[in-house]
Protein backbone atom coordinates (compact mmCIF):
# COMPACT_ATOMS: atom_id res chain seq x y z
CA UNK A 1 0.00 0.00 0.00
CA UNK A 2 1.42 3.22 -0.79
CA UNK A 3 -0.21 6.65 -0.87
CA UNK A 4 0.13 9.50 -3.38
CA UNK A 5 -0.87 13.07 -2.63
CA UNK A 6 -3.67 14.88 -4.05
CA UNK A 7 -2.79 18.56 -5.12
CA UNK A 8 -4.84 21.80 -4.66
CA UNK A 9 -6.31 20.79 -1.78
CA UNK A 10 -6.04 22.86 2.06
CA UNK A 11 -5.39 19.47 3.56
CA UNK A 12 -3.45 16.87 2.84
CA UNK A 13 -5.11 13.99 1.40
CA UNK A 14 -3.60 10.41 -0.36
CA UNK A 15 -4.86 7.99 -2.78
CA UNK A 16 -4.12 3.93 -2.17
CA UNK A 17 -1.78 2.29 -4.51
CA UNK A 18 -0.73 -0.92 -4.95
CA UNK A 19 0.62 -3.11 -1.90
CA UNK A 20 4.65 -3.36 -0.62
CA UNK A 21 5.36 -7.12 -0.89
CA UNK A 22 6.27 -6.62 2.61
CA UNK A 23 7.94 -9.95 3.15
CA UNK A 24 11.75 -9.58 5.34
CA UNK A 25 12.58 -12.85 5.84
CA UNK A 26 12.01 -14.13 2.41
CA UNK A 27 9.21 -16.48 3.79
CA UNK A 28 7.43 -16.57 0.81
CA UNK A 29 10.39 -16.78 -1.96
CA UNK A 30 9.93 -20.29 -2.87
CA UNK A 31 6.28 -20.31 -4.04
CA UNK A 32 5.29 -22.78 -6.85
CA UNK A 33 3.32 -21.46 -10.13
CA UNK A 34 0.24 -22.64 -8.89
CA UNK A 35 0.38 -20.86 -4.99
CA UNK A 36 1.50 -17.18 -6.85
CA UNK A 37 -1.17 -17.59 -9.57
CA UNK A 38 -3.52 -18.11 -6.81
CA UNK A 39 -2.02 -15.26 -4.84
CA UNK A 40 -2.46 -13.22 -8.31
CA UNK A 41 -6.28 -13.95 -8.22
CA UNK A 42 -6.56 -12.84 -4.98
CA UNK A 43 -4.93 -9.45 -5.48
CA UNK A 44 -6.95 -9.11 -8.76
CA UNK A 45 -10.33 -8.95 -6.58
CA UNK A 46 -9.23 -6.84 -3.90
CA UNK A 47 -7.65 -4.24 -6.81
CA UNK A 48 -11.46 -4.45 -8.01
CA UNK A 49 -13.13 -4.00 -4.89
CA UNK A 50 -10.90 -1.14 -3.99
CA UNK A 51 -12.59 1.68 -5.12
CA UNK A 52 -15.90 0.46 -3.33
CA UNK A 53 -15.41 -1.22 0.13
CA UNK A 54 -14.34 1.94 2.17
CA UNK A 55 -18.17 3.22 1.15
CA UNK A 56 -20.13 -0.36 1.27
CA UNK A 57 -18.23 -0.70 4.87
CA UNK A 58 -19.25 2.75 6.07
CA UNK A 59 -22.81 2.52 4.97
CA UNK A 60 -22.87 -1.08 6.12
CA UNK A 61 -23.72 -2.43 2.56
CA UNK A 62 -23.45 -5.92 1.69
CA UNK A 63 -22.92 -5.88 -2.70
CA UNK A 64 -24.12 -9.85 -2.90
CA UNK A 65 -22.01 -9.34 -6.50
CA UNK A 66 -18.81 -9.89 -4.98
CA UNK A 67 -19.39 -13.59 -4.06
CA UNK A 68 -20.13 -14.06 -6.97
CA UNK A 69 -16.80 -12.53 -8.46
CA UNK A 70 -15.05 -14.35 -5.96
CA UNK A 71 -15.99 -18.10 -7.19
CA UNK A 72 -15.31 -16.67 -11.01
CA UNK A 73 -11.75 -16.08 -9.52
CA UNK A 74 -12.01 -19.72 -8.08
CA UNK A 75 -10.74 -18.28 -4.71
CA UNK A 76 -13.31 -20.35 -2.23
CA UNK A 77 -11.60 -23.94 -2.53
CA UNK A 78 -9.67 -22.74 0.66
CA UNK A 79 -7.60 -26.13 0.41
CA UNK A 80 -10.55 -28.28 0.00
CA UNK A 81 -9.57 -31.84 -1.93
CA UNK A 82 -12.46 -32.84 -3.49
CA UNK A 83 -12.92 -33.90 -6.83
CA UNK A 84 -14.37 -31.24 -8.91
CA UNK A 85 -12.71 -28.21 -6.86
CA UNK A 86 -9.16 -27.05 -7.57
CA UNK A 87 -7.11 -28.10 -4.94
CA UNK A 88 -4.95 -25.20 -3.13
CA UNK A 89 -1.79 -26.40 -1.13
CA UNK A 90 -2.23 -24.82 2.70
CA UNK A 91 0.25 -22.17 1.77
CA UNK A 92 -1.70 -21.55 -1.61
CA UNK A 93 -5.24 -21.44 0.39
CA UNK A 94 -2.92 -18.99 3.47
CA UNK A 95 -2.00 -16.40 0.73
CA UNK A 96 -5.33 -16.12 -0.78
CA UNK A 97 -6.96 -15.79 2.41
CA UNK A 98 -4.13 -13.10 3.72
CA UNK A 99 -4.55 -11.32 0.62
CA UNK A 100 -8.29 -10.86 0.52
CA UNK A 101 -8.08 -9.37 4.10
CA UNK A 102 -5.03 -6.97 3.20
CA UNK A 103 -7.80 -5.69 0.89
CA UNK A 104 -10.41 -5.65 3.34
CA UNK A 105 -11.89 -7.51 6.59
CA UNK A 106 -15.78 -8.23 5.78
CA UNK A 107 -14.69 -10.15 2.33
CA UNK A 108 -12.22 -12.15 4.14
CA UNK A 109 -14.98 -12.85 6.02
CA UNK A 110 -16.97 -13.49 2.98
CA UNK A 111 -14.01 -16.21 1.70
CA UNK A 112 -14.09 -17.37 5.50
CA UNK A 113 -18.15 -18.43 5.71
CA UNK A 114 -18.50 -19.24 1.69
CA UNK A 115 -15.64 -21.50 1.55
CA UNK A 116 -14.03 -22.20 4.78
CA UNK A 117 -17.30 -23.04 6.36
CA UNK A 118 -20.30 -23.57 4.40
CA UNK A 119 -18.04 -25.31 1.37
CA UNK A 120 -15.92 -27.29 3.77
CA UNK A 121 -19.36 -28.84 5.80
CA UNK A 122 -20.45 -30.25 2.24
CA UNK A 123 -17.14 -31.53 0.68
CA UNK A 124 -16.08 -33.36 4.43
CA UNK A 125 -19.75 -34.39 4.99
CA UNK A 126 -22.48 -34.13 2.50
CA UNK A 127 -24.39 -36.88 0.85
CA UNK A 128 -23.32 -37.47 -3.10
CA UNK A 129 -26.52 -36.20 -4.14
CA UNK A 130 -26.04 -32.80 -1.59
CA UNK A 131 -22.65 -32.55 -3.65
CA UNK A 132 -24.10 -33.20 -6.64
CA UNK A 133 -26.55 -30.47 -6.24
CA UNK A 134 -24.69 -27.77 -4.51
CA UNK A 135 -20.81 -28.06 -4.49
CA UNK A 136 -20.14 -26.45 -7.63
CA UNK A 137 -23.08 -23.60 -7.13
CA UNK A 138 -21.37 -22.80 -3.38
CA UNK A 139 -17.90 -23.10 -5.13
CA UNK A 140 -18.69 -21.06 -7.99
CA UNK A 141 -20.63 -18.35 -5.46
CA UNK A 142 -23.69 -18.97 -7.46
CA UNK A 143 -25.72 -20.00 -4.67
CA UNK A 144 -24.43 -18.26 -0.65
CA UNK A 145 -23.85 -20.85 1.92
CA UNK A 146 -23.74 -19.96 5.50
CA UNK A 147 -22.77 -22.08 8.76
CA UNK A 148 -25.04 -22.05 11.97
CA UNK A 149 -23.47 -22.95 14.63
CA UNK A 150 -22.95 -20.00 17.35
CA UNK A 151 -26.44 -19.29 19.30
CA UNK A 152 -27.63 -16.37 20.82
CA UNK A 153 -27.20 -17.36 24.54
CA UNK A 154 -24.36 -20.18 23.07
CA UNK A 155 -20.95 -18.53 21.69
CA UNK A 156 -17.75 -19.98 23.20
CA UNK A 157 -19.69 -22.87 24.34
CA UNK A 158 -21.31 -23.86 21.41
CA UNK A 159 -21.30 -27.38 22.53
CA UNK A 160 -24.27 -26.40 24.52
CA UNK A 161 -26.55 -25.47 21.46
CA UNK A 162 -30.32 -25.73 22.26
CA UNK A 163 -31.27 -25.76 18.38
CA UNK A 164 -33.46 -28.94 17.86
CA UNK A 165 -34.01 -31.12 15.33
CA UNK A 166 -37.11 -33.22 16.58
CA UNK A 167 -37.57 -36.51 13.99
CA UNK A 168 -40.96 -37.13 12.22
CA UNK A 169 -42.80 -40.63 11.97
CA UNK A 170 -41.61 -40.15 8.22
CA UNK A 171 -37.84 -39.81 8.77
CA UNK A 172 -38.02 -35.93 8.47
CA UNK A 173 -36.83 -33.61 10.85
CA UNK A 174 -38.39 -30.33 12.42
CA UNK A 175 -36.03 -27.76 13.24
CA UNK A 176 -36.75 -25.10 16.16
CA UNK A 177 -34.23 -22.47 17.77
CA UNK A 178 -31.99 -19.71 16.93
CA UNK A 179 -28.83 -19.10 15.39
CA UNK A 180 -26.40 -15.64 15.87
CA UNK A 181 -23.66 -13.99 13.91
CA UNK A 182 -24.26 -16.07 10.83
CA UNK A 183 -22.79 -14.74 7.56
CA UNK A 184 -24.80 -14.93 4.57
CA UNK A 185 -27.44 -16.32 6.87
CA UNK A 186 -29.88 -13.94 5.33
CA UNK A 187 -28.49 -14.10 1.95
CA UNK A 188 -30.92 -16.02 0.40
CA UNK A 189 -29.07 -19.32 -0.53
CA UNK A 190 -28.20 -22.49 1.89
CA UNK A 191 -27.70 -22.90 5.71
CA UNK A 192 -25.99 -25.74 7.14
CA UNK A 193 -27.54 -25.68 10.91
CA UNK A 194 -26.22 -27.74 13.81
CA UNK A 195 -28.83 -29.10 15.75
CA UNK A 196 -29.04 -31.53 18.62
CA UNK A 197 -31.59 -34.51 17.48
CA UNK A 198 -34.67 -35.11 19.65
CA UNK A 199 -35.47 -39.11 18.49
CA UNK A 200 -36.48 -41.18 21.35
CA UNK A 201 -34.99 -44.97 20.67
CA UNK A 202 -32.89 -44.09 17.81
CA UNK A 203 -28.95 -44.12 17.64
CA UNK A 204 -28.80 -40.88 17.23
CA UNK A 205 -30.97 -39.90 20.04
CA UNK A 206 -29.25 -36.57 21.91
CA UNK A 207 -26.39 -35.57 19.03
CA UNK A 208 -25.31 -33.10 17.09
CA UNK A 209 -26.13 -33.26 13.28
CA UNK A 210 -26.36 -30.83 10.21
CA UNK A 211 -28.73 -29.94 7.91
CA UNK A 212 -28.82 -28.32 4.49
CA UNK A 213 -31.43 -25.62 5.25
CA UNK A 214 -32.69 -23.11 1.73
CA UNK A 215 -33.45 -20.10 3.72
CA UNK A 216 -36.83 -19.99 1.77
CA UNK A 217 -38.03 -23.24 3.11
CA UNK A 218 -41.15 -22.10 5.51
CA UNK A 219 -40.20 -21.00 9.15
CA UNK A 220 -37.10 -19.70 8.43
CA UNK A 221 -36.18 -15.97 9.26
CA UNK A 222 -33.05 -14.57 8.83
CA UNK A 223 -32.69 -10.79 9.52
CA UNK A 224 -28.77 -9.26 9.61
CA UNK A 225 -27.75 -7.98 12.68
CA UNK A 226 -27.56 -3.99 12.45
CA UNK A 227 -25.71 -1.30 15.17
CA UNK A 228 -22.61 -3.29 13.91
CA UNK A 229 -18.89 -1.43 14.07
CA UNK A 230 -16.83 -4.22 12.61
CA UNK A 231 -17.11 -6.01 9.37
CA UNK A 232 -19.47 -3.75 8.40
CA UNK A 233 -19.76 -4.58 4.52
CA UNK A 234 -20.84 -8.75 4.88
CA UNK A 235 -24.49 -9.28 6.84
CA UNK A 236 -24.14 -11.45 9.72
CA UNK A 237 -27.87 -12.78 10.73
CA UNK A 238 -30.03 -13.53 13.18
CA UNK A 239 -31.96 -16.49 12.54
CA UNK A 240 -35.00 -18.29 13.98
CA UNK A 241 -36.48 -21.18 13.45
CA UNK A 242 -40.26 -22.06 13.75
CA UNK A 243 -41.11 -25.73 12.59
CA UNK A 244 -38.71 -25.57 10.05
CA UNK A 245 -39.71 -28.83 7.72
CA UNK A 246 -36.87 -30.44 6.16
CA UNK A 247 -37.23 -34.02 4.48
CA UNK A 248 -34.51 -36.85 5.68
CA UNK A 249 -32.27 -36.44 2.90
CA UNK A 250 -31.73 -32.68 4.56
CA UNK A 251 -29.25 -34.10 7.27
CA UNK A 252 -25.81 -34.67 6.46
CA UNK A 253 -25.07 -38.13 6.57
CA UNK A 254 -21.47 -37.90 7.56
CA UNK A 255 -22.32 -35.59 10.64
CA UNK A 256 -22.38 -37.71 14.29
CA UNK A 257 -21.35 -35.50 16.95
CA UNK A 258 -20.09 -32.01 17.78
CA UNK A 259 -16.90 -33.50 17.05
CA UNK A 260 -17.57 -33.00 13.50
CA UNK A 261 -18.03 -29.71 13.74
CA UNK A 262 -15.04 -28.72 15.67
CA UNK A 263 -13.08 -30.30 12.50
CA UNK A 264 -14.71 -27.64 10.45
CA UNK A 265 -13.65 -25.01 12.66
CA UNK A 266 -10.13 -26.14 13.77
CA UNK A 267 -9.41 -25.89 9.69
CA UNK A 268 -10.79 -22.65 9.46
CA UNK A 269 -9.18 -21.92 12.87
CA UNK A 270 -5.77 -21.74 10.66
CA UNK A 271 -7.42 -19.16 8.02
CA UNK A 272 -8.06 -16.64 10.95
CA UNK A 273 -4.08 -16.22 11.64
CA UNK A 274 -3.78 -15.83 8.00
CA UNK A 275 -6.70 -13.12 8.06
CA UNK A 276 -4.72 -11.37 10.52
CA UNK A 277 -1.43 -11.55 8.68
CA UNK A 278 -3.19 -9.44 5.29
CA UNK A 279 -4.70 -7.29 8.11
CA UNK A 280 -1.52 -6.58 9.74
CA UNK A 281 0.17 -6.14 6.53
CA UNK A 282 -1.84 -3.43 5.35
CA UNK A 283 -1.56 -1.40 8.68
CA UNK A 284 2.29 -1.81 8.25
CA UNK A 285 2.74 -0.89 4.65
CA UNK A 286 0.07 1.99 5.51
CA UNK A 287 2.22 3.49 8.21
CA UNK A 288 5.53 3.18 6.47
CA UNK A 289 4.13 4.46 3.47
CA UNK A 290 2.37 7.36 5.26
CA UNK A 291 5.99 7.90 7.15
CA UNK A 292 8.04 8.40 4.25
CA UNK A 293 5.89 11.27 2.65
CA UNK A 294 4.22 12.95 5.49
CA UNK A 295 5.89 16.24 5.96
CA UNK A 296 6.26 17.47 9.94
CA UNK A 297 8.84 19.96 11.15
CA UNK A 298 10.35 20.48 8.20
CA UNK A 299 11.16 16.51 7.04
CA UNK A 300 9.36 13.53 6.76
CA UNK A 301 7.53 11.47 9.82
CA UNK A 302 10.11 8.67 8.56
CA UNK A 303 13.22 11.36 9.74
CA UNK A 304 12.36 10.80 13.27
CA UNK A 305 14.45 8.31 15.15
CA UNK A 306 10.56 7.71 17.68
CA UNK A 307 9.09 6.70 14.32
CA UNK A 308 11.87 4.50 12.86
CA UNK A 309 11.64 2.59 16.18
CA UNK A 310 7.91 1.94 15.96
CA UNK A 311 8.17 0.92 12.87
CA UNK A 312 10.98 -1.67 13.41
CA UNK A 313 8.66 -3.04 16.35
CA UNK A 314 5.66 -3.29 13.76
CA UNK A 315 8.18 -5.37 11.24
CA UNK A 316 9.53 -7.18 14.09
CA UNK A 317 5.98 -8.13 14.83
CA UNK A 318 5.42 -8.76 11.61
CA UNK A 319 7.51 -11.00 10.69
CA UNK A 320 6.68 -13.36 13.39
CA UNK A 321 3.29 -13.49 12.26
CA UNK A 322 4.39 -14.59 8.62
CA UNK A 323 6.88 -17.05 10.34
CA UNK A 324 3.71 -18.81 12.48
CA UNK A 325 1.80 -18.60 9.17
CA UNK A 326 4.35 -20.32 7.05
CA UNK A 327 5.00 -23.24 9.25
CA UNK A 328 1.68 -23.54 10.03
CA UNK A 329 0.65 -24.33 6.12
CA UNK A 330 3.96 -26.64 6.35
CA UNK A 331 2.57 -28.50 9.03
CA UNK A 332 -0.42 -28.83 7.79
CA UNK A 333 1.03 -30.19 4.08
CA UNK A 334 2.69 -32.87 5.67
CA UNK A 335 0.02 -33.52 7.75
CA UNK A 336 1.31 -33.37 10.84
CA UNK A 337 -0.78 -30.23 12.20
CA UNK A 338 -2.62 -30.47 15.32
CA UNK A 339 -5.77 -28.57 16.63
CA UNK A 340 -3.79 -26.91 18.93
CA UNK A 341 -1.25 -25.44 16.90
CA UNK A 342 -4.08 -23.98 14.85
CA UNK A 343 -4.82 -22.50 18.02
CA UNK A 344 -1.65 -20.95 19.37
CA UNK A 345 -1.08 -19.98 15.78
CA UNK A 346 -4.75 -17.44 15.68
CA UNK A 347 -4.46 -16.81 19.56
CA UNK A 348 -0.55 -15.10 18.46
CA UNK A 349 -1.49 -13.74 15.12
CA UNK A 350 -4.76 -11.57 16.14
CA UNK A 351 -3.16 -10.62 19.08
CA UNK A 352 0.11 -9.15 17.37
CA UNK A 353 -2.30 -7.93 14.88
CA UNK A 354 -4.39 -5.46 17.23
CA UNK A 355 -1.20 -4.23 18.59
CA UNK A 356 0.15 -3.38 14.91
CA UNK A 357 -3.07 -1.76 13.76
CA UNK A 358 -2.81 0.45 17.10
CA UNK A 359 0.85 1.49 16.22
CA UNK A 360 -0.29 1.89 12.74
CA UNK A 361 -3.49 4.40 13.85
CA UNK A 362 -1.21 6.15 16.15
CA UNK A 363 1.79 7.17 13.45
CA UNK A 364 -1.04 8.73 11.57
CA UNK A 365 -2.03 11.33 13.88
CA UNK A 366 -5.74 12.30 12.85
CA UNK A 367 -5.96 11.03 9.82
CA UNK A 368 -5.65 7.56 11.72
CA UNK A 369 -9.53 7.47 11.78
CA UNK A 370 -10.37 8.47 8.56
CA UNK A 371 -11.68 5.40 6.64
CA UNK A 372 -10.07 7.14 3.63
CA UNK A 373 -6.37 5.90 4.65
CA UNK A 374 -7.49 2.28 5.65
CA UNK A 375 -6.35 1.42 9.17
CA UNK A 376 -9.24 2.60 10.70
CA UNK A 377 -11.25 0.03 8.92
CA UNK A 378 -9.11 -2.96 9.38
CA UNK A 379 -8.77 -1.87 13.25
CA UNK A 380 -11.70 -1.95 13.71
CA UNK A 381 -12.47 -5.53 11.60
CA UNK A 382 -9.53 -7.02 13.87
CA UNK A 383 -11.41 -6.92 16.63
CA UNK A 384 -14.08 -9.08 15.03
CA UNK A 385 -11.67 -11.89 13.73
CA UNK A 386 -10.11 -11.54 17.34
CA UNK A 387 -13.36 -13.41 18.81
CA UNK A 388 -14.71 -15.48 16.22
CA UNK A 389 -13.51 -19.04 15.57
CA UNK A 390 -12.79 -18.92 19.49
CA UNK A 391 -11.97 -15.90 21.76
CA UNK A 392 -8.55 -15.29 23.02
CA UNK A 393 -9.77 -16.75 26.67
CA UNK A 394 -10.66 -20.35 24.81
CA UNK A 395 -7.71 -20.84 22.38
CA UNK A 396 -5.59 -20.27 25.53
CA UNK A 397 -7.56 -22.69 27.72
CA UNK A 398 -7.58 -25.49 25.01
CA UNK A 399 -3.49 -24.76 24.44
CA UNK A 400 -3.49 -24.81 28.06
CA UNK A 401 -5.24 -28.17 28.25
CA UNK A 402 -2.70 -29.59 25.84
CA UNK A 403 0.43 -28.61 27.61
CA UNK A 404 -0.54 -29.71 31.41
CA UNK A 405 -2.99 -32.82 30.39
CA UNK A 406 -5.89 -30.56 32.62
CA UNK A 407 -9.03 -29.25 31.29
CA UNK A 408 -10.35 -25.64 32.92
CA UNK A 409 -13.50 -25.84 31.04
CA UNK A 410 -15.25 -27.64 33.48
Amino acid sequence: MSFTPVPGRQTERYEIAAPLDTDYYGVFDDLSPEERDAWVRARTFSAEIAPHIAEWWDRGEYDLSVVRRMGELDLFTDGIEHEGLTHLTPLGAGLVNMEISRGDGSMGTVLAVQGGLALRTLALFGSDEQKAAWLLPLARGEVLGSFALTEPDHGSDSVSLETRARREPDGGFVLDGAKKWIGNGASGGVTFVWARVESPGADDDGTVRCFLVPQDTPGYVGEPMRGKASLRAIHQALITLTDVRVPADAVLPGTRSFKDASTVLYATRSGVAWSALGHATACYEAALQYAQQRIQFGKPLAKFQMVQERLAQMLEELTGMQLYCRHLADLEAGGRLRPTQASLAKYHNTRTARRIAASARDLLGGNGILLEYGVMQHMADIEAIHTYEGTESVQALLIGRDITGLSAFA
